[in-house]
């Protein structure tokens, strides 16, 4: 029996609440529905006081009752996690009224907004960079502030998730083989973020593409790539002394040097037979050259003979026989 009490009025206060919601939301009275989305808020019910909420700008337009409707629907949006859309109406408050005592806080909040969507490293940046952006603007705006203590913190680990990303992306061109591209990219990350805490494996790994990439590389490009290798063997030895990426360094070198003598007999050999292959060709196309001259040299000998008899025959014809006679015809 007493179960069925208790659910009864259960039923009995739910009713009550949407009868609540559901005559503020269809009336036409400001007062009503800023009263009614007031006590949601402070019941925490975020769900309906929005809903009554964005009922109200137009209706409140010009009073004083503005600023807490876009203040609190601010507030609302945020404890809902709807962190986007609170950004926004904490920016609006902060900008359209600038000389409310809370349009610091409306600021500050826009920026942990922000902040709070930053997806994880793995996906889309673009909520991460925004936040960066927008607590930077709080610490131009308020560098006095009490808030603005923990922003460079924040700035500190948005940036790191930025970092991240660029490492893990430079990461899968050197896990498929691609080292050219993985070279690149992990410089690009150095360039990018010349403070990463990450300097030391991005390092290690510039290191061990280079070595592969030197060691696998097509003859046209290998000696070039063989120096660079080394030459960044020496820049680890003095910048990553008494670390297990030294000690690889002088492995690699070993190897890359021993590779070096290897490609510099394999190169002599390469160029001797280019040589010799060059030669070849040089001869076979003397040969061609002397065979077309002799038959040019034929077809103009050919030529000028065809003429002198041309010549000779046009003479001979021009001439009368001798003893030839003329019979004259008289009347």
């Amino acid at each position: 029996m007493r179960k069925i009490i208790t659910l009864f009025i259960l039923v009995f206060l739910v009713s009550a609440c949407n009868k609540k919601f559901d005559d503020a939301m269809k009336s036409a009275d400001k007062n009503l529905i800023l009263q009614t989305a007031n006590e949601y808020f402070a019941d925490q019910k975020w769900t309906q006081a929005i809903a009554l909420y964005e009922r109200l700008p137009n209706l409140v337009a010009g009073t004083d009752d503005a600023k807490t409707v876009v203040f609190n629907t601010a507030y609302a949006n945020y404890y809902d996690k709807q962190y986007r859309v609170a950004a926004h109406h904490f920016k609006n408050f902060s900008v359209t009224f600038p000389e409310d005592p809370r349009a610091e806080e409306a600021a500050y909040m826009s920026a942990i907004c922000y902040y709070e969507g930053s997806m994880d490293y793995n996906l889309d940046q673009k909520n991460t960079e925004s936040a960066i952006n927008e607590l930077q603007n709080f610490l131009t705006n308020y560098p006095n502030s009490e808030k603005a203590k923990n922003i460079n913190e924040r700035i500190d680990d948005l940036s790191y998730k930025l970092e991240f990303k660029a490492f893990e992306n430079a990461r899968q061109y050197f896990k498929m083989n691609e080292y050219k591209a993985a070279v690149v990219a992990f410089e690009n990350v150095l360039a990018d973020f010349p403070s990463t805490k990450l300097r030391p494996k991005i390092n290690d790994y510039i290191l061990k593409s280079k070595y592969h990439l030197a060691m696998n590389s097509i003859y046209d490009k290998k000696e070039d790539r063989l120096n660079e290798a080394v030459a960044y063997t020496r820049f680890i030895e003095k910048e990553m002394p008494d670390t297990d990426t030294y000690k690889t360094a002088l492995d690699y070198r070993e190897k890359l040097e021993a590779e070096k003598v290897r490609f510099a007999k394999v190169k002599e050999q390469v160029e001797a037979e280019k040589v010799r292959i060059a030669e070849k060709q040089k001869a076979a196309q003397a040969v061609l050259d002397a065979k077309e001259k002799k038959k040019e040299d034929q077809i103009l000998h050919k030529a000028e003979a065809d003429a002198q008899q041309v010549k000779v025959d046009s003479a001979a014809a021009a001439q009368p026989q001798s003893g030839a006679t003329f019979k004259i015809k008289r009347n």
